[in-house]
């Protein structure tokens, strides 16, 4: 039998399948139509220190190859988190990773810290906590008029750093692809100590509604997922695996077994699956069937035959 296994900072994953922020909820609802112990991880909805309302108006809408969104961050804030969510994920096997958001590196840090010192706590009672970080620095940045954090690379590094101080947990960045540069940006997050580049988020997209001729989204753009944007994914998957030495997690409109080895081919040592998991309540189950299927008719008996191979 072929093996799956795959490993980011010595957290072990039965397999490379990770649900991605903001497509799986926290595993709960999914759970109904199949078993999520057999994915590889799961990765919470953005987290914030604080509640947050979200966007108002049209907040999600489809279009050709994919869809785009515009949430806003809406989650209950890391204190009902903790509170209401942790002891289903008690629960569950897959490795547990906290997507975490915010809009200053004060409120990034304090996250971090809340978030670190429950999975201590927990491990300490021999519980399971989360796992790992993932930092979303696609976060607007209030003291820069807005402007993302992971957009240039020197504004990034600062939260980067103060975050890492903040927690001893396993830490992915997790990558805009509207970086100045992305694999400085990427070398520049492994240099202040991420595990892990997650990469990448989805584009900055627009759509019209030519009836009411005006943007369909409120705040005029919108973040553009799924099939539709695979090819540039795959493309900087690809650019940063070969530049950087910590493990990558590639998504970006995965929604076939065969998307998932393109990814590894081009470096991913786990991907994550998004946007699939509104087209398919059983992606998870279904791709990683799919994926054992390849390995067996490809005779490999690890992903490491394969990871990386494209240079």
């Amino acid at each position: 039998m072929a093996t799956l296994a795959c490993n980011i900072a010595g957290i072990g994953f039965r397999n490379p399948i990770v649900m991605a922020s903001g497509t799986f909820g926290f595993g709960r609802e999914y759970a109904a139509y199949y078993d999520i112990n057999q994915l590889g991880g799961i990765c919470s909805k953005g987290l914030t220190l604080h509640p947050r309302t979200g966007n108002s108006g049209t907040r999600i809408r489809e279009t050709a190859g994919g869809i785009m969104n515009s949430i806003g961050l809406e989650n209950p804030g890391i204190d009902a988190f903790l509170a209401e969510e942790m002891p289903f994920w008690e629960t569950i096997e897959p490795v547990k990773i906290v997507n975490l958001g915010g809009s200053s590196i004060e409120e990034y840090v304090l996250g971090a810290l809340q978030i670190t010192a429950d999975a201590i706590e927990r491990r300490q009672a021999h519980l399971h906590g989360v796992d790992m970080i993932e930092l979303n620095i696609s976060c607007p940045n209030v003291r820069e008029g807005g402007m993302a954090f992971g957009i240039k690379t020197d504004i990034a590094r600062e939260v980067i750093r103060e975050v890492r101080q903040a927690t001893s947990l396993p830490l992915a960045v997790k990558l805009s692809p509207q970086a100045e540069d992305i694999v400085d940006m990427a070398l520049m997050c492994e240099r202040e100590g991420a595990d892990c580049i997650s990469l990448v988020n989805t584009f900055s997209g627009m759509l019209i509604d030519i009836h009411q001729r005006r943007s369909a989204f409120a705040n005029s753009y919108a973040g553009l997922s799924g099939p539709a944007i695979k090819p540039l994914a795959l493309r900087m998957v690809h650019q940063v695996a070969r530049q950087v030495s910590i493990p990558v997690m590639g998504m970006g409109g995965i929604t076939s077994a065969a998307d998932i080895i393109e990814f590894i081919m081009a470096g991913a040592e786990v991907v994550q699956v998004g946007t699939y998991n509104f087209m398919n309540l059983r992606a998870g189950e279904e791709l990683l069937s799919d994926l054992q299927a390849y390995m067996q008719q490809e005779n490999l008996s690890s992903l490491d035959e394969i990871r990386g191979i494209i240079r």
